[in-house]
C-alpha cells in the first residue's frame, strides 16, 4: 500500500466510527482518496469533512445498509463501475456477546448478513477488476474468535472464521496475480462495539483492551512487513506460524478411501 500521493481510492465499511473512521484517516494520510460506506449520514458527513481538511484528500460518502439488498447493491457496481479504486477494506461488522439459548435468531441472521454474505459480496464485485489491472488490496477486518469462538457468542465466532477461511482462500486462489489481502484479528478493542454487542468493555479485564488506534496502526504496519494474517496483541509472530503449520499438516490425512484404523469399520 503505498504511502506516495495519488494511490487510488480506498473503499471502505463501516466507516462512521471506530475502527473504520482510523482506517480512512490512516488511508487518507497515505495518499488514498476515500469512498466511505455505512448507514450514519451524519457521522460520514462529519468523518468525511475532517479528513479533506486535515489531509486534503477527497472523501466521498455513500450512505448504505449492507444488511439491506438494496444497499448492497449500490455498493457492489461502484465497486465495479469505479476504475480507481484500489483498496476495499471489509470492516463492516456486527457483534455479539450472549450466548446461543439466549440470542434472538433474527438477529443472529441479520449479523451473518453483515459479517459474511457483504464481505463476500463486495469482495467478488471488486476482485475481477483487481486482477485485470494485476493489482489491488483486500483488508478483511476479522477477529481473535475466528480461532477462539467460545470467547463471545458462537454465531459471531462462526461469523469471524467465515471471514478468516475466506482469506485464506482469496490468498490461494490471488497468489501471483498482484492483489494483496489481510486479515486482521483485533483482540478486545475499545470501540462501540462493545455497546451493540451488549457487554461493556470497561467490565473487561483493561490488560486486554486495545485502543482503536493503535490497533489500526499495527495492523497497517503488518500489512507493511507483508503479513497476510494480522493478530495486533500477538507478541509472536512464531506462535502463528506453528498454528498455520499445524492447520497444513492435517491436509494429506484429512481425505482417504477408506476410515482411520481407530473406528474399527472393515
Amino acid at each position: 500500500m503505498s504511502n506516495q500521493q495519488n494511490a487510488g481510492k480506498a473503499v471502505i465499511t463501516g466507516a462512521s466510527s471506530g475502527i473504520g473512521a482510523i482506517y480512512a484517516d490512516r488511508l487518507a494520510r497515505r495518499g488514498h482518496d476515500l469512498i466511505l460506506v455505512a448507514r450514519n449520514q451524519a457521522r460520514l458527513e462529519q468523518l468525511a469533512a475532517r479528513i479533506e481538511r486535515d489531509t486534503g484528500r477527497k472523501a466521498q460518502i455513500v450512505v448504505a445498509d449492507l444488511g439491506k439488498v438494496e444497499g448492497m447493491k449500490r455498493v457492489e457496481q461502484l465497486l465495479r463501475d469505479d476504475p480507481a479504486i484500489t483498496v476495499l477494506v471489509n470492516n463492516a461488522g456486527v457483534g455479539a456477546a450472549a450466548p446461543l439459548l439466549q440470542a434472538d435468531v433474527d438477529a443472529m441472521q441479520a449479523m451473518i448478513d453483515i459479517n459474511v454474505t457483504a464481505v463476500t459480496r463486495l469482495t467478488y464485485a471488486v476482485v475481477p477488476a483487481f486482477v485485470a489491472r494485476g493489482a489491488g488490496t483486500i483488508i478483511n477486518i476479522a477477529s481473535i474468535v475466528a480461532v477462539a469462538p467460545t470467547l463471545l457468542n458462537g454465531v459471531y465466532g462462526g461469523s469471524k472464521a467465515f471471514v478468516l477461511a475466506f482469506t485464506q482462500s482469496l490468498q490461494h486462489e490471488l497468489a501471483g496475480k498482484g492483489v494483496r489481502v489481510q486479515a486482521v484479528l483485533p483482540g478486545a478493542t475499545r470501540t462501540e462495539f462493545w455497546d451493540v454487542a451488549g457487554h461493556s468493555v470497561d467490565a473487561l479485564p483493561q490488560e486486554w483492551v486495545m485502543s482503536g488506534d493503535d490497533l489500526v496502526d499495527a495492523a497497517l504496519a503488518g500489512f507493511d512487513q507483508g503479513e497476510v494474517y494480522t493478530v495486533p496483541s500477538l507478541p509472536e509472530v512464531a506462535d502463528w506460524d506453528r498454528f498455520e503449520a499445524a492447520r497444513a499438516a492435517l491436509a494429506p490425512n484429512l481425505s482417504h478411501s477408506k476410515p482411520a484404523a481407530r473406528f474399527g469399520v472393515q
